[in-house]
């Protein structure tokens, strides 16, 4: 039987941050080239793991306004880890997941169908980070050094874990995307 594929996709700035203290939506930086690869990730086939907060946040966004891709982002599956969410959940095909992260992720894994993906969500991808259920870490890097309004730290209290780099791109001549996998055992 195949194993899914977990992908892990993070936005973060140069100094490793997730977010900023007022920093506007990709950072300020939303050109083509990201919208393109924004368009194609969510076209393609998968399941979304996200956590509360970024259920909140995009479930609000696809429910107020019309949003271009509002209408994909409603048909694919997500399964929303959240201790505190009560369901049934509002958004289409959201599923509440209650129980222990990293046993649901390998659970999902082992099931086999489309891919895993996690958008955001940093609490949804260090556990299975560390639990080495990461398949691709994909990061697209912005030019910001968000210095004092820097919040969320990207891999604040991570274990060391080695990663090999199988990808590399540079959209809109200012953003880098970097793609690894976890290196081999040595």
């Amino acid at each position: 039987m195949d194993v899914r594929e977990l992908i892990a996709d993070m936005f973060v700035s140069l100094d490793g941050h997730a977010y900023g203290e007022g920093a506007l939506a990709y950072f300020g930086y939303l050109g083509p080239d990201l919208e393109r690869l924004i368009d194609e990730n969510v076209a393609a086939p998968q399941v979304l793991l996200i956590g509360r907060k970024t259920y909140e946040m995009m479930w609000a966004i696809v429910r107020d306004r019309p949003v271009e891709g509002a209408d994909r982002m409603n048909e694919l599956p997500k399964v929303v880890f959240s201790r505190t969410l009560e369901g049934p959940l509002g958004w289409n095909n959201s599923r509440l997941a209650k129980g222990d992260l990293v046993e649901e992720v390998r659970s999902l894994k082992a099931e086999g169908g489309d891919p895993l993906r996690t958008i955001g969500s940093l609490s949804v991808v260090a556990a299975p980070m560390e639990a080495d259920l990461v398949d691709r870490l994909r990061l697209v890097v912005f030019p910001l050094i968000l210095g004092e309004t820097r919040r969320e730290p990207l891999f604040a209290g991570y274990p060391d874990i080695g990663l090999e780099l199988v990808g590399t791109d540079v959209l809109d001549g200012r953003l880098v995307t970097l793609e690894y996998r976890p290196a081999a055992a040595k």
